[in-house]
This record gives structure tokens, sequence and C-alpha cells, in this order.
């Protein structure tokens, strides 16, 4: 309290978070094991409840917990909900999505609605797992977009591996995507790959384009 919270180490952040250890471990012995195990504080930040909770001292109730506080703090670098940031190009779909979709370890598809100006009118998650012509399908990706009038979309979605460079399939997927949305009305201005602290615009490379 005195100090703020930006003059504690890792360690001590995680540790409050803990609140308390076990009669033989303190929550600061716990906290160094959790960073230890998971690689610091980006591995712990991935963590699934089940992973935390296996770990001596920490349980269900701490495990939760931390996984609050982790996608907390996600979305407190996501944009303003009560506010509709403009696309002008792909770094702003990755300003947009790598919050989210960053850190993740299966790829998640995304779309962003925009209106007439751009502006964002929405992001949904269409589906994760292995993507692919195949098991992304148009009714889904532009379900959504329909309902809600879109003008237009931006397809996104990461790289596990955080290499967002584009594979083959993503290339033919957005193919695909920009046809079903031609006759649906609905245009798709770029498909966008997000990795770890980079992206990759498909129409900038002119892949699928």
């Amino acid at each position: 309290m005195a100090s703020g919270p930006e003059a504690l180490q890792d360690r001590e952040l995680v540790a409050v978070l803990l609140r308390a250890g076990t009669r033989s471990r303190s929550a600061l012995h716990v906290a160094d094991e959790l960073l230890r195990r998971f690689g610091g504080v980006r591995g712990l930040s991935r963590a699934r409840v089940e992973e935390l909770s296996a770990v001596p001292g920490v349980g269900e109730a701490k495990a939760t917990t931390l996984v609050a506080a982790f996608e907390l703090g996600r979305r407190a670098q996501g944009p303003d909900p009560a506010a509709r940031p403009v696309v002008r190009g792909a770094e702003d779909v990755a300003a947009l999505v790598a919050p989210r979709l960053a850190h993740r370890e299966q790829e998640h598809f995304c779309v962003v609605l925009l209106n007439t100006r751009h502006e964002v009118m929405g992001v949904v998650e269409t589906s994760r797992g292995g993507l692919n012509a195949a098991s992304v399908e148009a009714r889904e990706v532009f379900r959504e977009a329909i309902r809600r009038g879109a003008h237009a979309v931006v397809l996104t979605h990461n790289h596990p591996s955080g290499n967002p460079e584009p594979s083959p399939d993503d290339a033919r997927l957005t193919a695909v995507l920009r046809q079903a949305g031609a006759l649906l009305g609905v245009t798709v201005l770029d498909h966008v790959v997000v990795g770890d602290g980079r992206f990759v615009s498909l129409r900038e490379r002119g892949l699928g384009f």
C-alpha cells in the first residue's frame, strides 16, 4: 500500500493473489514454485485451473483467483467496450485482438465486424482448433455479420507457436471466405494472423486476395 504494486517483484504479486501458503511453505515459496514450474509470468498467465491446482499449496480456489486475475489483465489491455475503434489497417486489428488471442494454446478464429465507417461493431469467435477451409464454416463466420448488419469484416486468428507467418491453409481459407462474403454482400477486408508480439496481414502479402 505504501509503495504501490509496481514496487513488487513478480513472486510478491503472485503471493498477494495466493494470500496464504501452507503450514510448511509461505505464499512466497508457493509463488516461486509456480513461476518456476510454468516458466515465469507469461507461462503462468497461460496455465489452466487444472494445472495450477495440482501445485502443492494452490488448490482450486487459488487457481481460479490466478486465472481470473490474468484474464482481467488481458481484458484491460483491450479496447474500451463503450468506444467504437476504427479499423484503418492491419495494425488496428492486431491491437484489437492480440490481448485475447496471442496467449492461447489453440488456434482461435475470430471475425471483426465493421460498419460502413469501418468502426468496430464487435469481435466474434467462430471456431477453434486446427483451422482450414473444412473446419471453418462460412455460415458460422458470417452468421453474426448478417444478423447485425455488418458492412465488412476482418478475419483473424492466432498461431500458438508465436510465429504469425501464414500457412498455405490460411491462404486457401481466406480465398474461400472472400468468395462466400461476396455472395452474401459482406466484404472481407483482410485476414490478420497474430503471434507473440507480431502479426501478418494476408492482404498485404497478397495471399488469398
